[in-house]
């Protein structure tokens, strides 16, 4: 016999979407030590220690997320990548104890609203948060994506990932909100003030259906790159309605398939050194 239906859940706030999960963000950097000094010393994120261990490209790893950033001129995102950090006021310590070998670059952060506010040597915009509801069972990780999109662009960006990505999706004044996975999420943000000319950063997600949305932009000449069996790419966020493109980021599409999903990623305690140090005690035990 089927129970009845019960009003205390809410069973859609369980939904996922079609986006299982938001892993990366790529912005090119020239600097291999600053941007150790920013990233790891700095923010306490982990350089991975088995890809990317040369001086060409170095991936930094937060929870089960990352930052990618390889060794060319610098590109910077349009817009706020939102990280969740265990500690705020020992963040706050490590980037006071970086920032005289960082002067003359972008660097600089501040304490605002509860949160940590920090730009990276070359500009990148981030904003740090202590765990909270609001970001599920998380202690450590890539948390969000906040985008600058042309005013009037939010509506139609939200049509395109409902409609074509499949994604849950929410509109409010201005800005449009989209949900990854469990606990994550990509915002669009509207700006009268005109775009900075992208420069080809990018983001990375996963899809669980990852052939239906590649049909519907290859259909319509939007598919960038053909990567391999697991992976595509496209730059162009488009109304579905009418076709107009609205806003230019790249993203790096893999299918749950894909060697990397789901891979361990290495995330030590950033609190521990050779002083007091506590056996036991090097990796991160957080949630993430």
């Amino acid at each position: 016999m089927n129970a009845p239906p019960s009003e205390r859940y809410d069973r859609a706030a369980e939904d996922v979407g079609n986006i299982v999960h938001l892993e990366h963000v790529n912005v090119t950097q020239p600097d291999q030590e600053l941007a150790t000094l920013f990233y790891v010393a700095g923010l306490g994120g982990t350089r991975d220690p088995y890809l990317m261990v040369g001086t060409g490209n170095m991936w930094v790893n937060f929870g089960r997320t990352q930052m990618h950033l390889p060794t060319r001129a610098p590109q910077r995102l349009r817009g706020t990548i939102g990280f969740v950090v265990p500690d705020l006021a020992a963040l706050a310590a490590r980037l006071a104890r970086v920032a005289p070998e960082l002067a003359g670059s972008c660097f600089a952060w501040r304490e605002v609203r509860g949160a940590i506010e920090a730009t990276c040597p070359w500009g990148n915009r981030i904003r740090c948060h202590a765990p909270a509801p609001e970001f599920g069972a998380t202690d450590l990780g890539l948390a969000y994506v906040e985008l600058d999109a042309p005013a009037g662009s939010a509506a139609g960006i939200a049509r395109f990932y409902r409609d074509v990505m499949r994604a849950p999706v929410r509109v409010e004044p201005g800005r449009a909100w989209v949900g990854v996975g469990r606990n994550q999420h990509l915002a669009f943000v509207e700006s009268e003030a005109p775009l900075a000319v992208y420069d080809g950063h990018h983001i990375q997600i996963y899809l669980a259906d990852f052939s239906s949305p590649y049909r519907w932009l290859r259909e319509r000449g939007l598919i960038t790159l053909e990567t391999d069996a697991h992976e595509w790419r496209f730059q162009w966020i488009v109304d579905p309605g009418d076709g107009r493109r609205l806003l230019q980021i790249e993203h790096e599409v893999r299918s749950m398939k894909h060697p990397l999903f789901g891979r361990p990623l290495v995330n030590r305690n950033p609190e521990i050194s050779n002083a007091g140090y506590v056996p036991g005690s090097d990796a991160f035990r957080g949630r993430y």
